[in-house]
């Protein structure tokens, strides 16, 4: 019954322990209502997965995509990155740049000269040793 889909479904997935994986989760799709493709013949659900495997009424890398997408947790979605918008250099004023009057005053990064990173360096106290660590 089994032993000889199992050797049929071989030719079509060299690793029998994938082969476990693509019928398991082809039976799981069966139970929950998936529609299988080929005569039931009073089989059970194992073994019409491993029918349909090696009659090659599906593909197994179908079912190898379909199986990873089932277990993944986060699926990346690509989104487009939003429009940076154009850069004004500090010191220029656009004339056609809005004014937004409620918006608080934006930081800037690398405005700090070298003295002042020295002299903030310094002003830092390494911490406290303990027995903790």
């Amino acid at each position: 019954m089994a032993r000889v889909t199992v050797e049929d479904c071989i030719d079509k997935v060299d690793n029998r322990f994938e082969l476990v994986l693509l019928a398991s989760h082809r039976a799981r799709q069966i139970s929950q209502g998936g529609q299988i493709t080929i005569p039931r013949d009073n089989d059970k659900n194992p073994v019409v997965a491993l029918r349909e495997i090696a009659d090659e009424t599906l593909s197994p890398g179908d079912l190898k995509e379909d199986l990873i997408h089932s277990l993944q947790k986060h699926v990346e979605v690509d989104e487009p990155e939003p429009d940076p918008g154009r850069f004004i250099p500090a010191g220029e004023a656009a004339e056609d740049a809005p004014v937004e009057d409620d918006q608080p005053e934006s930081v800037s990064f690398g405005s700090m000269s070298e003295e002042e990173l020295l002299a903030g360096i310094e002003g830092l106290v390494p911490p406290e040793k303990s027995d903790d660590y």
